[in-house]
């Protein structure tokens, strides 16, 4: 387990080349075959276990209390034609909707410490893989109290209830687009200046709290008019196809006329303007509107845990077909990113200089030599630093 997590984080990459890598760097003669079995085991002995360790180590650090979590999934595409009981097509979060995928779903803390997985079939709709990964979460550490946060993807009338149910506290990202007309109406009918909140009640114990960004209408315009744009091309060009007559995302803008004339619904897109900067949260719990945006706003660091994961884990490709080896590969990554968070962490609170991959970077660069007398036949080991920056971080972590 820590070799191919050090190797995870230092130099990711196939299982065999894994095994070279071990034997070139480190002479550690681990086959490939002898990596595969350890797969096999971790699916059936250890990967719940090591879910626990990694929980038991977040609560330490965050004093012996987590009440609050973030949920999101991602999808990770895998680059073969057929389909089978895990692997399937579906809505592909990276545009990969022809390749068959997984669906990963992960719990994380409090500033972004990940505690607990879980992968699902390919096409399953990812409002249906957060109650079960929470109810085992809860039930696992016996917690008593959670509150739950996810962004709108997760938003359904089922989840809602569900939640309600089972005794959950949550923060959801509303999509105020699609509420009645009447809570619509008052949205608009309220001015808010940049930072600015406020909260309409809606069912009991329910309520829809609404803020308002300069920064973030400047992005919603910019997005609206590249989408304008992007559509005007299209429709000069004729490069427009009946995959574009959808109501989906800026296509809303398109106007039908007759059996062939597209034209630009300007009146429509106008109209969009209005919502321009305007954010919504749905939530039971009984926080001010201030807290409940702020506990939202972290939601953007379980992001950075699947963008790490993809970018600088290197989480895919995934060279396996079974399924037992796909979510040991999972649990490798899983492992290797909490080492990567504790990093983030102890650099923090070193006031270090340096950030997660310049730390990295530098340590793969640092050599040791083992020197034998000829004489006395002792071996000792010296560990080489040889600048300015492989001298920095020794301090820093005292090696």
């Amino acid at each position: 387990m820590k070799h191919l997590v050090i190797v995870r984080l230092s130099h990711p990459a196939s299982k065999l080349k894994t095994s070279q890598y071990l034997k070139r760097y480190f002479s550690l003669d681990i086959s490939e075959d002898k990596i595969y079995r350890y797969l096999d085991l971790l699916y059936k002995e250890q990967k719940d276990i090591v879910q626990r360790i990694s929980y038991q180590h977040t609560l330490k650090i965050l004093n012996g209390i987590i009440n609050v979590v973030f949920y999101d999934v991602t999808t990770i595409y895998f680059q073969i034609d057929d389909e089978d009981e895990i692997r399937k097509r579906g809505f592909s979060k990276e545009g990969r909707h022809q390749n068959p995928q997984i669906v990963l779903g992960l719990l994380v803390s409090t500033d972004g410490y990940p505690l607990a997985y879980e992968i699902h079939e390919g096409n399953k709709f990812e409002g249906h893989t957060m109650l079960p990964i929470i109810d085992s979460f809860r039930s696992r550490y016996d917690i008593k109290s959670l509150v739950i946060v996810a962004d709108s993807g997760l938003l359904s009338k089922s989840n809602i209830n569900d939640l309600q149910e089972k005794g959950y506290e949550f923060i959801l990202g509303a999509r105020i687009k699609n509420e009645g007309k009447e809570i619509k109406d008052k949205i608009l009918s309220v001015r808010l200046e940049n930072g600015q909140s406020f909260i309409i009640d809606k069912e009991p114990q329910l309520k829809l709290i609404l803020s308002y960004s300069d920064k973030r209408a400047k992005k919603d315009k910019h997005n609206r008019e590249q989408g304008l744009i992007k559509l005007e091309k299209k429709i000069s060009s004729g490069k427009l196809t009946k995959s574009n007559i959808n109501n989906r995302g800026y296509n809303k803008y398109l106007k039908l006329k007759g059996d062939v004339e597209i034209s630009i619904n300007r009146a429509k897109f106008e109209e969009d303007a209005r919502w321009d900067g305007l954010k919504g949260y749905l939530t039971n719990t009984s926080l001010n509107k201030e807290d409940v945006i702020d506990n939202y706003s972290h939601l953007w660091k379980i992001e950075k845990a699947f963008r790490v994961s993809k970018h600088d884990l290197k989480i895919r490709p995934i060279f396996h077909r079974l399924q037992r080896r796909i979510e040991a590969h999972i649990t490798i990554n899983f492992v290797a990113y909490k080492i990567y968070k504790e990093l983030e962490r102890q650099l923090y609170h070193k006031n270090a200089n340096i950030s997660c991959e310049q730390a990295i970077e530098i340590a793969k660069t640092i050599y040791s030599v083992y020197i034998t007398d000829p004489t006395g036949g002792n071996t000792s080991k010296e560990t080489l630093l040889l600048n300015e920056e492989q001298k920095y971080l020794s301090k820093l972590f005292d090696f």
